[in-house]
């Protein structure tokens, strides 16, 4: 510890102190504007800065080619199970084509994973791409996980693999209806409500997945489900990682008075209970199955209420990680599906810091389109941050003043600040022996990682 602390110290002498965060003008781009129907989700294979993945409802993902200054759809799909989706014709219900996310090494084993729902099933399915064309996929999937779900309302769908891990996060809704009828958020055994974690095999042999050995219930009693890694959740439809730290924020949509983030920061244990059904943001609902307001529940960070101020049914979006706005760093930002009302803010030891509603910036895009009931958010491989709406449009988020192209993330800027230097130092010792600083990608952080972060210091 010695011989690391000593490093840091000789090393951050030749750093200069970095500029305390600003506030940057955004304004939407619109970056697709016909073409898609009801798109659900935005996502982007690793290292790929030239396509975005778009899922729509009905059960297609397309490819939207960004390499060029015109961006383009492309007219075949990259995937089309429509045959197998239910729920994905309109959005007066809340099935469908619900999730997409890519292996960590998708450039190697080609997987990715998709939720979706049938009629009385949600699953999670995984996918390969073709291996004669990487803008299309192969037409058969494996089931990861499947469970019924009883209404076809509320059932999440967002999946994401927490950054620098093998670990897929799945966010499942409480099963639907109103006021969560059976219990299932509160209900360990059951997979509604629920943040669940699994850890995907690769190749055909079974299982498809295996469950991490350090997750809350692992071994325990026949009445908790061993993939459950956090609970109490009503209807976690869009959540992310802060692809900088690993960082959980989840917009968990309230039923008739409160909607709410709830925030878990990457170094905590799982176990955690975000309160519903007796807790809708932090109010009581009267409803049974824990004690409102406990004190083993975790309390969201953010909450609005249900007015035209505020909104019926939150959004969740994703934490600026990009280089056009460097000043934007850490910044989550969030919307209302129903009102387009907009906010963003930044965590700070545990602590919501600059907050702002960003209403007059994000409500209209600047070809005078008006936003329609934004349905996702979603990052290129650059970190800059894209909107999805139930229009069919997609927007990218860019500065005011005019977009701004820039170079690529450099891997050995662990904590995407715009430069290598000490605190990426100290972040990869303190990932040391782990996978969180693992920039070359081998498995662990390791002297391989220190010597590639040396070699790009300054850049």
């Amino acid at each position: 510890m010695r011989l690391k602390l000593a490093i840091v110290v000789g090393l951050s002498a030749l750093v200069a102190s970095t500029a305390s965060a600003g506030v940057t003008a955004i304004k939407p781009k619109l970056v697709i504007g016909t073409g898609l129907t009801y798109p659900t989700t935005i996502a982007s294979a690793p290292g790929d800065t030239t396509r975005l993945f778009i899922c729509q409802k009905r059960g297609v993902i397309s490819i939207i080619d960004i390499s060029g200054a015109t961006p383009t759809l492309l007219a075949t799909p990259f995937l089309d199970i429509d045959s197998l989706v239910t729920g994905g014709a309109s959005t007066g219900d809340e099935q469908g084509l619900l999730g997409l996310t890519f292996d960590p090494d998708y450039t190697v084993n080609g997987q990715f994973y998709v939720y979706y729902t049938t009629a009385s099933t949600n699953l999670v399915a995984r996918y390969l791409r073709s291996t004669t064309n990487p803008n299309v996929a192969q037409t058969t999937g494996v089931t990861l996980m499947s469970w019924a779900d009883p209404y076809t309302n509320h059932n999440g769908g967002c999946i994401n693999f927490k950054p620098g891990t093998r670990d897929l996060y799945i966010g499942t809704g409480d099963g639907g209806s109103g006021n969560d009828p059976a219990g299932n958020s509160q209900n360990l055994l059951s997979k509604l409500g629920k943040m669940h974690r699994i850890t995907p095999t690769v190749g055909g042999a079974t299982p498809y997945h295996t469950i991490p050995a350090d997750n809350p219930y692992v071994g325990g009693a026949s009445t908790v489900d061993d993939s459950v890694w956090a609970y109490g959740l009503r209807n976690p439809w869009r959540w992310c990682f802060d692809s900088a730290n690993g960082d959980m924020y989840i917009a968990d949509v309230g039923q008739n008075a409160v909607e709410e983030v709830d925030y878990a920061p990457s170094n905590v244990a799982g176990g955690r209970n975000y309160g519903w059904r007796c807790t809708e943001g932090s109010s009581c609902t009267g409803l049974t199955g824990c004690t409102c307001n406990g004190a083993t529940l975790t309390a969201p960070v953010r909450t609005y209420t249900h007015n035209a101020a505020g909104g019926y049914s939150i959004t969740g979006g994703n934490v600026y990680r990009g280089c056009a706005m460097p000043a934007m760093h850490g910044i989550y930002f969030y919307v209302d599906y129903s009102t387009n009302n907009s906010w963003s803010f930044k965590m700070v030891g545990g602590v919501v810091t600059e907050f702002v509603t960003r209403n007059a910036e994000l409500a209209t895009s600047t070809t005078g389109v008006a936003v329609n009931q934004i349905a996702s958010f979603g990052e290129d491989g650059n970190g800059e941050i894209y909107m999805a709406d139930h229009g069919g449009q997609i927007y990218k988020i860019v500065p005011a003043a005019g977009e701004v192209v820039c170079n690529p993330p450099n891997p050995s800027d662990l904590n995407g600040d715009g430069a290598v230097d000490g605190a990426d130092l100290t972040q990869l010792l303190g990932c040391w022996g782990g996978t969180c600083g693992d920039i070359n990608q081998d498995g662990y952080t390791d002297g391989a990682d220190m010597t590639t972060l040396l070699g790009a210091w300054g850049t």
